[in-house]
């Protein structure tokens, strides 16, 4: 136990939304027996108030029947065989309907404290379910001591409340046992009703309070230390570092396609050295298109590309900084630096061809 304190105290963070599915698909869940208690009271509840005198009476039936002629049965061979068939069906076809409203509050029980759910990890087989020594902690843990005392209170307080219902009604319970059957019988039943509401009554406070601890309690099972979480976040999210290296990777591979896009360049412009934006421009196009641009080291690997393909070069640092800032790669440059890239294209275009600008639009 005093080993798991500090780890419980290390554990300061809510439990994530994986972590709560987990624990579901394992099983885990917070599940009040109190809550069942209370459920299946009110099943046994319906049955002594409703469903008694149905019960009895079908029960009652074949045993007049037999009780009344029991000189005239066949009890050899299969007339006996038959007999006891015949009753055990009259039996049981009256004790399926109280078995079907306990079921029913037994479902509903285990519903109104959590989703439906199925998995075989609670009766999957486990050493440590059968280990004596894990068996021994459990039964001297702090849990074990606490659902002892919850027990010992439980019985105290609903045997508190019976008495006070049955008191005043000792007179009645004497005469019970010279009055008519039928008399008893339904004396029996009010007076279980009244024990059984009281009973629900007080067993109501209880399984509130229970549902409530026995919440709280699987909550804080559930929460997380902070490397727990930073943990999970690595797995969901991938790993910081590993990202960062996927993310040099895309760059690189980008930057390697970029600089296959230099020698197709119409011309490159330069600060001349901090920057380098590569330009392409071919009839048809609407503008020219940035292909390329870097900083410091790739505008000089730019650079180089460039002269070895024989791609102009022109140095215009405003122009160049402008662009670099304004435009991304295999985007058509802004339309306020038409006018400024026209020029200089025209100039290129004129080198080459011998031709104007204008001639060449």
């Amino acid at each position: 136990m005093s080993s798991e304190a500090p780890e419980q105290e290390s554990k300061t963070e809510d439990p994530s939304q994986r972590k709560l599915e987990e624990a579901h698909k394992k099983g885990d869940v917070a599940k009040s027996q109190e809550v069942t208690t209370w459920f299946m009271l009110v099943g046994t509840a319906i049955i002594c108030s409703s469903m008694a005198p149905w019960v009895a009476s079908q029960i009652s039936q074949p045993l007049q029947t037999i009780m009344m002629n029991a000189d005239r049965f066949d009890v050899n061979g299969a007339g006996f065989s038959a007999f006891f068939t015949n009753l055990a069906f009259a039996m049981i076809g009256a004790v399926l309907a109280p078995l079907a409203v306990l079921y029913v509050c037994g479902v509903l029980a285990n519903l109104v404290q959590h989703r439906p759910l199925i998995s075989a990890e609670p009766i999957t087989p486990k050493l440590s379910k059968i280990s004596p020594l894990a068996g021994a902690k459990r039964l001297f843990s702090i849990d074990a001591l606490i659902n002892f005392g919850k027990g010992l209170v439980k019985i105290g307080v609903v045997g508190i409340v019976v008495v006070m219902v049955i008191w005043p009604e000792r007179d009645r319970l004497d005469t019970m046992m010279t009055a008519d059957p039928i008399i008893i019988l339904l004396d029996f039943q009010e007076l279980a009703v009244k024990i059984l509401t009281a009973v629900l009554v007080v067993v109501t406070f209880i399984a509130g309070a229970d549902y409530f601890y026995t919440r709280q309690k699987w909550w804080k099972r559930q929460m997380m230390t902070v490397q727990e979480t930073r943990d999970e976040y690595k797995q969901m999210e991938g790993d910081p570092h590993v990202k960062g290296r996927i993310r040099q990777l895309r760059q690189e591979k980008a930057r390697k396609r970029m600089m296959q896009s230099v020698p197709d360049a119409t011309v490159v412009l330069t600060n001349p050295t901090h920057y380098s934006v590569a330009l392409k421009y071919e009839k048809g196009m609407g503008a020219p298109k940035c292909v390329a641009k870097g900083a410091d080291a790739v505008a000089l690997r730019i650079r180089t590309v460039a002269k070895e393909n024989d791609v102009p070069i022109i140095e215009n640092p405003p122009l160049a900084r402008a662009l670099f800032a304004a435009v991304e790669v295999d985007e058509d440059i802004p339309a306020d630096h038409y006018k400024a890239v026209a020029e200089i294209i025209g100039f290129v275009m004129r080198l080459k061809h011998g031709q104007s600008w204008k001639a060449r639009g």
